[in-house]
């Protein structure tokens, strides 16, 4: 089959690989209809998260099932899919717990309660390296998926892959970081980073209730974005200092929620590169010290943005003196996913209307080009095996 394989950082190319084959009684095959790039893909592609095989990429995808092994039962050859990106056996304590970035058996080589830089991970993902799992991934004309009573949900009648293709990932995690709030109605949500996942966050404000959602970046064109898709007010941190702004829109005191759809790769000057070279970072945290000092009083920053190593001068004093809340980490994609097909289902939200680039999947590596790079005002690309 053809599959988008990751060979070296900035470099990925389609090839072919050997098919997917049954494994477990529990697996099934998917015959991928549509999948896309995340911008967690990036940290991949960029070097961030080390890889040293070759791996096929991608998280997000659905399409038909084309073989169950024997212990399947919730889903049948013929049925038409979308999948969750954590992989996750719904069974052990954190399953149980409705933590299934957490699963205590999807990734045996490298799981562990430590949560360390290159040990102890968590459960594992799709696609994402050999610390999360080694499991193939999506970006293909076919995928093995594991755990299949427990992670794929049948597609409702009457929706395209278009329409349903962001259960996967980008809007449980958009709508995780405006659920670890607990927005119940009448808030100021500020959004840090406009990309697919910020997009999402601030669809999800609006579903929970929120007052004004406020969307923040330094790209013109994802600022665009936010305000045609989500109906967000915006702010360009280019030529705007984003924390005066927010303060000046909410009587002094800084938004209710603040979320950090940015991560670590944030936009950084030369000389905090060096910096990092400095201290032995990867990235930077610019972003959630924005949120942080953005954020009012008693509020909640919540992370949605990958970090993947320990930062210097982390202003540990500032959230103590402002009582903020914090939560961080990978979405519980199955514990939102049910709740979120009923919201496509009454037609409450719209996911398609980011998607800016849609090509088969031997010109994914022009994908990456252009997602990594921002070129032609990329927002999202979907990728047609």
């Amino acid at each position: 089959m053809k599959a988008l394989v990751f060979h070296r950082p900035g470099h990925v190319e389609v090839n072919d690989v050997d098919d997917p084959r049954i494994e477990d009684p529990q697996d099934v095959i998917v015959r991928v209809t549509s999948t896309a790039i995340c911008g967690s893909d990036l940290h991949i592609y960029n070097g961030f998260f080390p890889q040293l095989k070759d791996m096929v990429l991608g998280h997000e995808f659905m399409g038909v099932i084309e073989e169950t092994g024997t212990a399947v039962t919730n889903v049948a050859k013929g049925d038409r899919v979308v999948v969750p990106f954590p992989i996750a056996c719904g069974a052990c304590f954190f399953c149980n717990h409705e933590l299934p970035g957490h699963c205590e058996n999807s990734n045996p080589e490298h799981y562990g309660p430590e949560g360390g830089l290159l040990t102890e991970k968590g459960g594992a993902l799709f696609g994402y390296t050999d610390l999360y799992g080694g499991y193939q991934g999506g970006q293909a004309e076919y995928v093995r998926v594991p755990y299949a009573n427990f992670g794929p949900r049948k597609v409702p009648e009457g929706f395209s892959d278009e329409e349903v293709l962001f259960l996967t990932d980008i809007f449980p995690t958009g709508y995780s970081g405006i659920d670890w709030a607990g927005v119940k109605g009448g808030e100021t949500v500020a959004v840090f980073g406009c990309g697919p996942v910020g997009l999402m966050a601030q669809k999800s404000a609006w579903l929970r209730g929120a007052k004004r959602v406020i969307g923040v970046d330094i790209q013109e064109y994802r600022l665009e974005t936010a305000r045609r898709t989500a109906n967000s007010e915006t702010i360009n941190a280019e030529t705007t200092d984003p924390v005066e702004a927010i303060r000046d829109m909410t009587d002094g005191r800084g938004a209710d929620v603040c979320v950090d759809a940015v991560g670590m790769e944030a936009d950084r000057s030369v000389a905090h590169k060096l910096g990092n070279v400095w201290r032995g970072e990867v990235g930077s945290i610019k972003a959630l010290k924005t949120c942080i000092s953005a954020v009012r009083r008693g509020g909640w920053v919540t992370v949605l943005g990958v970090y993947g190593v320990p930062y210097d001068n982390f202003p540990l004093g500032q959230i103590f003196d402002k009582g903020i809340f914090m939560a961080f980490g990978q979405a519980p994609a199955q514990k939102h996913i049910d709740t979120l097909i009923g919201h496509l289902e009454r037609r409450e939200i719209k996911l398609d209307d980011i998607i800016s680039h849609r090509l088969p999947l031997k010109e994914a590596p022009k994908g990456y080009e252009i997602f990594n790079e921002k070129k032609d005002d990329c927002v999202k690309v979907v990728l047609k095996p």
